[in-house]
């Protein structure tokens, strides 16, 4: 199949997890010398797809190369989070997995066969996405690869595998492998986002460094109808499972998603033979209510917790971007959702630089940035599993004490760990900040992401305040009061977004309808957030001057 064939296919009738897309000679293989490319994205994964589209929606032309022409089989990555969705949107398919995913806010925590309290990841209205949609992975590249098949700027390549890169003064030369023998293609810049394999960092003598833990977890994606709460189900030490843990999720398509535990010691081949996995559902249906359900094993995978990264994520023209770059622990949703994160902030940065808008020392701060993502979720990993699996007996006993607690005390919840679920990085200390002037309260500081709340437009339907925002450029949130006399901050702005159409200037009226975007934003009359083309947080004022925005926004662009 072609990819422009992908796009007309009535999607009920799509098995994702089935299609072989068509390899086609290119005009590029015959280059002599070879062809430049402003950019090439190695892999279409989801971070690959993503990086594509986002470059391709701010008018860059994108050369996506894939070793494969299949997209992913089995679940793999299911956990899509509210902030990655938010990204999604912008990329034109957030509606579109929002409404094909389950949607949960919810989870239980078990010990034994007892249930010890749940928790609420969006315990406050007024966003447009949940915490979480589980999803499965070869539904969101799907999804991905018919937005990318619609973008005319998108030269997807299938079965281009990269063996080779060697960095010039101004390019990276690649070496590409076809059916029909190698050819070369220099680009400006290479994004790697070819998974924690990476032919890339290999290519260039890089490697990931860090934690492998001695334990393995068997997925087992089962088919059942079950009448079940769209929650996430956490055991530690069930009686069907004893002294291990498992995890369930539900899925689209009546498949149920459970992770089971298995120990260092188990052969990853034996386990994943039916005979082996079966029994284990079984058992975990029949100490439940569940016990009738009627299943068929659907797909299944072993896979070991590592926590890794690459000591930096820039070398020269290449760029690396999520599992190629860093790799975490399945538990927590980790991966794939900083992984789009890390699409999201290249992209900006990427096109800025192309455009001639940016030095190039602005793609140093996405190195930076991501690093101290990557630390982070590294860290949160690190602590879920040695939580999860205890390294010791000592680290048992306290393990199964705070448990015990748990079941009746708030502070003992605190310490349990069943995997810090995903959350976005605020990326404090970024050289991108204009540090606070001003005094202000909340979250919302320099580095962090925009948050949503509900919006009156101006022809008086509800909306949202992340679809008012600029989808390729900065935006300024101005809040003022319903007059919209023009004090001095929005004239300020005002006066920046008509020299720069980079800026796109949002007023939300200081009134009943946006009391949440008041509250969440620590808004008066005046005050003003400047915020990135990936929404974070760049610099806040209460009353700013227009001398202060440009510099803000220059200083934002690594301009000063």
């Amino acid at each position: 199949m072609k990819l422009q064939e992908l796009q007309n296919t009535d999607a009920g009738e799509v098995n994702y997890q089935k299609l072989a897309f068509d390899y086609a000679r290119h005009a590029d293989q015959d280059a002599d010398p070879p062809a430049r490319r402003p950019v090439v994205v190695v892999g279409a994964g989801p971070v690959g797809l993503a990086l594509a589209i986002d470059l391709a929606q701010q008018n860059v032309p994108v050369v996506l190369l894939d070793n494969d022409c299949t997209l992913s089989t089995g679940s793999r990555a299911i956990c899509f989070a509210k902030r990655t969705l938010e990204v999604f949107d912008r990329l034109g398919c957030g509606q579109r997995m929002t409404n094909k995913g389950v949607s949960w806010n919810v989870g239980r925590v078990f010990f034994k066969n007892d249930p010890i309290y749940s928790f609420n990841l969006l315990p406050e209205a007024g966003y447009e996405r949940p915490a979480f949609i589980n999803l499965q992975q070869y539904y969101v590249e799907g999804y991905l690869a018919e937005r990318a098949a619609g973008l005319p700027l998108i030269d997807l390549r299938w079965k281009n595998k990269v063996v080779g890169v060697e960095q010039k003064a101004d390019h990276a030369l690649l070496t590409v492998e076809t059916p029909e023998g190698n050819y070369q293609i220099a680009a400006g810049y290479v994004a790697a986002c070819d998974g924690s394999r990476s032919s890339v960092r290999q290519l260039i003598g890089q490697e990931s460094k860090g934690r492998i833990f001695k334990d393995r977890f068997l997925i087992a994606d089962v088919k059942m109808k079950l009448d079940r709460p769209a929650e996430r189900w956490f055991w530690f030490d069930p009686e069907f499972h004893p002294n291990q843990s498992v995890l369930l999720h539900m899925q689209p398509d009546n498949v149920w998603r459970i992770d089971f535990q298995l120990g260092w010691d188990a052969d990853p081949e034996h386990e994943k033979k039916p005979e082996n996995i079966i029994p284990r559902v079984k058992a975990l249906l029949a100490n439940s209510e569940m016990k009738d359900a009627q299943f068929e094993l659907e797909w299944a995978s072993v896979y070991t917790f590592a926590c890794l990264r690459m000591d930096s994520f820039r070398h020269g023209r290449v760029l690396f971007a999520g599992d190629s770059a860093h790799g975490v622990s399945p538990f927590g949703a980790r991966g794939a959702n900083s992984g789009v994160q890390d699409a999201e902030n290249l992209a900006w940065k990427l096109a800025a630089v192309l455009r001639g808008d940016a030095p190039d020392a602005l793609l140093d701060s996405y190195a930076s940035e991501r690093e101290y993502a990557a630390d982070e979720n590294i860290r949160n990993s690190t602590r879920a599993t040695d939580f999860i699996t205890p390294k010791s007996e000592i680290s048992r006993l306290f393990r199964d004490a705070v448990l015990e607690l748990a079941k009746r005390h708030d502070f003992a919840r605190t310490l349990v760990n069943s995997g810090r679920l995903s959350v976005p990085s605020t990326l404090h200390g970024s050289v991108l900040n204009t540090a606070d002037a001003d005094v202000f309260e909340g979250k919302l500081v320099p580095g962090a992401p925009a948050a949503d709340a509900p919006v009156v437009r101006a022809d008086g339907s509800a909306g949202w305040l992340l679809r008012a925002l600029n989808p390729a450029g900065f935006s300024a949130l101005v809040f003022g009061d319903d007059s919209g006399g023009g004090d001095l901050a929005e004239r300020s702005v005002r006066a920046v977004a008509e020299a720069d159409p980079s800026v796109k200037l949002v007023r939300i009226a200081l009134n009943k309808s946006h009391a949440l975007a008041a509250q969440r934003y620590d808004a008066r009359p005046g005050t003003v957030y400047l915020l990135r083309p990936d929404h974070h947080v760049c610099a806040r004022w209460r009353q700013p001057d227009i001398q202060a925005v440009r510099a803000a926004l220059d200083h934002a662009l690594a301009k000063a």
